[in-house]
């Protein structure tokens, strides 16, 4: 199965952290493989998810700091391909097909400020949600279930020191021996 790794362009560190802690842990939860977060090094994001990592498992990783033109160029030098998720682009429901169906790694890139024009022409697709303003935290969830067809919601994550157990009513946690 081909990685998806997501870029985070434009993270302001005080403005923008909660939102992309919310992009790090949906990227995380509905099956991406890790995230770049471009251009700023925020070391308290990277310990937040690792954080959650170790907690409830799962291999996901994160790098902050990188500029986001040498990834997406390294990116698509490697022959991999760009997902950028716009309104401004084409239906999901149009090309999700296509876009899964491709064997080669994918770059998803989600925007947290005005995304440089420049993005829109090296992507390989620019894929909207909807035609109207949305999160990025919804669009980016949107796209991947869709892209794993819903596969993701029932994913186990494996070396986490916690477990949750569904339950109807309040919460059960396992803590696995050695957890601390």
């Amino acid at each position: 199965m081909p990685k998806l790794i997501i870029l985070r362009i434009g993270h302001r560190v005080k403005r923008d952290a909660r939102v992309t802690t919310h992009v790090c842990l949906t990227a995380r939860a509905f099956g991406a493989d890790g995230v770049i977060v471009s251009d700023v090094v925020d070391e308290g994001l990277e310990r937040t998810i690792e954080k959650v990592v170790r907690a409830f498992g799962g291999s996901f990783w994160i790098r902050t700091g990188e500029p986001w033109r040498r990834v997406v160029g390294d990116w698509i030098g490697a022959g991999n391909e760009l997902v950028h998720l716009t309104m401004y682009g084409l239906p999901i429901q149009e090309v999700i097909d296509e876009i899964r169906s491709s064997p080669r790694d994918k770059l998803i890139a989600v925007g947290s400020q005005k995304v440089p024009g420049e993005l829109y022409r090296l992507a390989t697709w620019n894929v909207s949600i909807t035609n109207q303003p949305i999160s990025e935290v919804s669009a980016l969830a949107i796209f991947l279930d869709r892209y794993f067809e819903g596969r993701e919601l029932s994913a186990k994550f494996e070396g986490g020191e916690l477990e949750i157990i569904p339950s109807r009513s309040g919460k059960r946690i396992i803590r696995k021996r050695g957890a601390i």
